[in-house]
């Protein structure tokens, strides 16, 4: 009996342990991926109406997306872009024309510059 009580914890180790015990079971939830948050631009200088009217038009497809992308420029700036260069008759609309889906392609045999 004298051997038992050595290998008995007392009552807070037993509790100390418990506790631990029921900590490290729980699950730790991720925080899950974090988007870097893009800094866009709202209106277009000097340089980018430039490149805007050098590169877009020469791109096979034109979306929205696509220019935001290349050019850093805001959705809504993208979009008012789009309208200028078919304004300009710089680019074409594929198939119907839809007011959301905004799907333009180069002009071809043209009046293309290169």
């Amino acid at each position: 009996m004298g051997a038992n009580k050595v290998v008995q914890k007392s009552k807070e180790a037993k509790m100390k342990a418990a506790m631990a015990g029921g900590r490290s079971k729980k699950k730790k939830w991720s925080k899950g991926k974090v988007k870097e948050k893009l800094a866009n631009m709202v209106m277009f200088d000097k340089a980018t109406y430039d490149k805007l009217l050098k590169e877009i038009p020469k791109a096979k497809l034109i979306t929205p997306s696509v220019v935001s992308e290349r050019l850093k420029v805001n959705g809504s700036v993208a979009r008012a872009a789009i309208r200028h260069l078919e304004e300009k008759g710089l680019i074409a609309h594929v198939g119907e024309k839809h007011h959301a889906q905004m799907i333009y392609t180069r002009k071809v045999g043209g009046e293309g510059g290169d």
